[in-house]
């Protein structure tokens, strides 16, 4: 790690963080806190891609793919379909009932012990999968600062409670906007990367046919 490492790693990190703290400073209230209207449809939709695109997909897809091929991909094939679905009959019925979460409306639809029984069942499978979220880059942090692995843990995981915790749904999805835009950012850079140090007298479409020659497409 060398010092312009160090800027990028602190500054891009402390940079999301603040930000999304700042930008949700006047949240008064609990429809603030939970169902912010103020947000754009970009910065929504953004939040949504980074959500779906965690960092499990990056840090293991390209794994996946190199060791069993591409044929995973086409679960993302139905989440366009699945969205609009959700955005034609699903947001709707929401915002006539003036419901905040999916929960509150299976109280409306059924009664209280099955709002309970599936916030549960979203927390611990949630719990489950952020557990390992965190622990991913925690996992690449520690390989390359030479970090404990629990202590990284607790870094990352308090970072992303402070910014959830002061600023709500709105400080995240402020936050993961920030966080596509460094995710877009480093797959292009990558992208350049791996283009420029193909060899000579290989062409991109030639390290193609390779590729799918050898099965690693």
């Amino acid at each position: 790690m060398q010092l312009l490492d160090w800027l990028v790693l602190i500054g891009t990190t402390a940079f999301i963080t603040i930000y999304g703290i700042w930008k949700t400073r006047n949240n008064k209230n609990v429809s603030d806190y939970l169902l912010s209207r103020k947000m754009k449809w970009y910065t929504v939709g953004l939040s949504i891609m980074a959500t779906q695109a965690s960092a499990i997909t990056f840090l293991s897809t390209p794994g996946q793919a190199y060791t069993d091929g591409m044929r995973f991909v086409q679960f993302y094939f139905g989440l366009p379909l699945a969205m609009i679905f959700l955005s034609a009959v699903i947001l709707p019925l929401y915002r006539k009932l003036n419901v905040y979460t999916a929960y509150e409306f299976l109280e409306h639809r059924f009664d209280l012990k099955t709002r309970a029984l599936g916030a549960f069942l979203f927390l611990v499978q949630r719990g489950l999968a952020a557990g390992l979220t965190i622990y991913a880059p925690s996992l690449i942090l520690s390989s390359i600062l030479g970090w404990d692995i629990y202590i990284l843990n607790i870094i990352l995981g308090g970072i992303v409670i402070i910014y959830t915790v002061a600023g709500g749904t709105e400080a995240v999805s402020q936050t993961q906007t920030q966080q596509m835009a460094v995710i877009f950012v480093g797959m292009l850079m990558a992208g350049i990367v791996v283009f420029n140090l193909l060899p000579a007298d290989v062409s991109f479409m030639d390290s193609l046919k390779i590729a799918g020659k050898m099965d690693r497409f």
